[in-house]
């Protein structure tokens, strides 16, 4: 493909109007605010109604903006390819994944039929690699909009006692084959009564009545769209646009080309004449009709037998385009319950929020205003009558205990924190669509790095802070934040690979690659902490608004285990994410594709702030007890939800993981797990301690002590 097509089709997909699902703006429409100027004649009454309008506005946008992100844009990875007729395409394959074990596996590990050229590897970006994806070329190929039935591919040898034990091991664990086309992933169909299920890839075969059949003849159905642009004057309009923009066409780009918007396959079993097969050559036309019906199987598999491989495709034209062409594997199941459970958890949750919002900012305003209105006198005798969080003035500062360990959790939760806002922020958009494979966990781990320059520069600055501005100490600070996560992360995923390495999967990360990790982790995520670190230790230290006794404040018994509070309170975190938290497992643990970032960057907003409004109220209450140690509670307090998505992810594994078979997928899924949610539990925590550290520091210095 030329680059002067390339570049028209690039324009082709910005200027048409179906392709881009967003806002439309209307440049020539009345400004609503001279509206609203010409309705007031007041001007005290016009500025009142343009605040209260404006307001109005921001609402109106946020839902609107809320409404579009929801269903999430899609920007196409790759430009469009344009195929003439005649043009060769291939068939490429993917790893054997089950839902059954979830450890992926070659294609070429069991006795499939091998192109002619030889196995070849795809390039891979790292997040392909790190998903466990091995893309290979396949033995099927077509040719553009040609039909072609009963093309013979091969006939293997005779099966070995080992080669039939595994292919009946893979059908009994449900694998399927993913083979994809020009980027597409082959759907399959199903019909069920009166509706059809959708599939990605197709099972190796099934298990019978009589015996184990394998699925050796498949029918492929490759949905075309005429490619319609032949230079930008056609796209930019007629008539003057033609002599202002100049066709760059050149005199190859007439010819009529299609592109591949869809592809679709239907795997049979089909029992082949061995006789016939003889004389046959790779790709030779096999001498009978084939008749291909999924609901009928006839080719069992036997030790010592050979299996003949065939396949058929037909190419046809549709309407859908290019940029829509993902449409099909964005589509759902039970996609109106999905929306309807999001939006009622949201209200839910929102309506809580607010409402312990307001009452605890109405109690710590009333509490502040009764105070400031009693002069010294007054104030003595209400410190000496009464308790509270007056009485702990002189050692709500005080350090608490393991204050490294501390700084290295809120640093390190910085940096996770920010890593997913700006990950799913880019998601939202469209930059990380499923069309491009592997670049979300490519993303993440990218983001992560150039983040940890926040974490270095966090992590020191709280640690002077908390020693009233002595910086000693920040490098060894700095350098357990640029270690603490990932050198963790680094041993469940190095524990895990040992059980993939001993499993011959391919979800199994290669030791060349475990070393280009390595090598980010201490070339570039660990300097670029060290340069975090300096900064902060260059900042200047948050001053304290009061100052702290030599001696502790004895803490009255409490009627109750404040920890017992702290872990209870991460119930209200765990309802504004549990609903997207299904369907998030379900992405990851059942093969479907998940695409609404939109909804998962409202979600994760909006748990930011309900961890926040915790925090304070946890906080708050213990000040009023006259319990001082606020600093570790108000980490915990936010970040207990952690233990909630660990325990829920373990109520998945039970009640819809119940096919998961072996130790080997349970503890994958375990450790996985619990990495997930030691990332949870530092950024929650995170947010818990910072807004509970700015909320202690803005109400002490908003009191006048002696």
């Amino acid at each position: 493909m030329t680059s002067d097509a390339m570049s028209r089709s690039f324009i082709y997909q910005t200027i048409q109007p179906k392709s881009v699902k967003g806002t439309q703006f209307f440049p020539n429409s009345p400004s609503p605010n001279l509206l609203v100027q010409s309705r007031f004649s007041d001007p005290t009454q016009t500025s009142l109604s343009m605040e209260v309008f404006d307001k109005f506005k921001i609402w109106v946008l946020l839902i609107c903006l809320i409404s579009h992100l929801g269903h999430g844009f899609y920007l196409p990875g790759s430009y469009p390819h344009k195929y003439t007729v005649g043009d060769p395409l291939s068939v490429k394959v993917n790893s054997l994944t089950s839902i059954d074990t979830e450890i992926p596996y070659s294609y070429y590990s069991l006795p499939f039929c091998k192109p002619p050229e030889g196995v070849k590897d795809s390039a891979e970006n790292l997040g392909e690699l790190l998903m466990g994806d091995r893309i290979e070329n396949s033995p099927y190929k077509f040719k553009m909009f040609k039909n072609e039935s009963e093309i013979f591919v091969c006939q293997t040898k005779p099966l070995s006692s080992d080669e039939y034990k595994l292919l009946t091991n893979r059908i009994d664990e449900i694998y399927q084959v993913n083979v994809m086309l020009d980027n597409l992933p082959a759907i399959r169909y199903m019909k069920r009564d009166t509706y059809y299920l959708r599939w990605t890839g197709y099972p190796i075969g099934i298990k019978g009545q009589e015996g184990y059949y394998i699925y050796n003849h498949l029918k492929f159905k490759v949905l075309v769209h005429k490619y319609e642009v032949t230079n930008v004057a056609s796209i930019m309009g007629t008539g003057d646009a033609t002599e202002v923009i100049p066709s760059i066409g050149k005199s190859g780009d007439d010819v009529p080309g299609y592109m591949v918007v869809g592809f679709e396959v239907t795997p049979c079993s089909v029992r082949h004449n061995l006789d016939s097969l003889k004389k046959l050559e790779t790709y030779g036309k096999y001498p009978s009709k084939i008749t291909c019906e999924e609901n009928i199987v006839g080719m069992t598999i036997k030790e010592n037998e050979p299996v003949a491989f065939t396949y058929e495709v037909s190419f046809v034209e549709s309407d859908i385009k290019w940029p829509s062409r993902w449409d099909a594997y964005l589509k759902m199941e039970g996609a109106k319950v999905h929306w309807f459970s999001i939006l009622n958890s949201l209200m839910v949750i929102t309506f809580l929020a607010g409402i312990v919002l307001v009452i605890f900012l109405r109690t710590v305003r009333r509490d502040l205003t009764h105070y400031e209105e009693l002069d010294k006198e007054a104030q003595a005798q209400m410190n000496e009558e009464l308790s509270g969080w007056k009485l702990v003035v002189a050692d709500v500062f005080r350090a608490p205990s393991n204050p490294s360990l501390l700084c290295v959790m809120v640093g390190d939760g910085v940096q996770i924190l920010g890593m997913a806002v700006v990950t799913i922020m880019f998601a939202a958009l469209g930059f990380m669509s499923p069309a491009s494979r592997g670049t979300l966990v490519t993303g993440m781990l990218i983001f992560y790095m150039i983040l940890g320059i926040l974490a270095g520069y966090v992590a020191v600055r709280m640690w002077r802070t908390i020693f009233c501005g002595d910086h000693r100490g920040w490098v060894s600070v700095t350098w357990k934040v640029s270690c603490f996560f990932p050198g963790i992360a680094f041993l469940i995923l190095f524990t895990l690979n040992f059980l993939l390495w001993g499993s011959h999967s391919t979800g199994a990360i290669p030791f060349s690659l475990f070393v280009i990790l390595i090598l980010l982790w201490f070339c570039i995520s660990v300097p670029l902490t060290f340069v975090g670190g300096y900064f902060g230790a260059k900042a200047g230290h948050i001053e304290y608004p009061v100052r702290t006794n030599q001696i502790p404040r004895e803490i009255p018994a409490q009627k109750y285990p404040s920890w017992l509070l702290v872990l209870g309170a991460g119930t209200l975190p765990f309802g504004t994410l549990f609903i997207e938290l299904f369907f998030i497992m379900s992405s990851i643990w059942m093969g479907r594709v998940y695409y609404v970032f939109g909804f998962l960057l409202v979600v994760l907003i909006l748990l930011v702030v309900v961890c926040a409004e915790v925090s304070l109220v946890l906080t708050y209450m213990h000040l009023c007890v006259e319990d001082w140690k606020w600093w570790w509670k108000s980490f915990f307090a936010s970040g207990s939800v952690a233990l909630y998505i660990f325990l829920y992810s373990i109520n998945y594994l039970i009640f819809d993981l119940k096919s998961l078979s072996g130790p080997v997928s349970a503890t994958l899924y375990l450790g996985y797990s619990l990495l997930m949610v030691l990332a949870i539990m530092l950024a929650t925590g995170t947010i818990g301690f910072l807004s509970s550290f700015w909320f202690v520091h803005y109400l002490f210095s908003s009191v006048k002590f002696d």
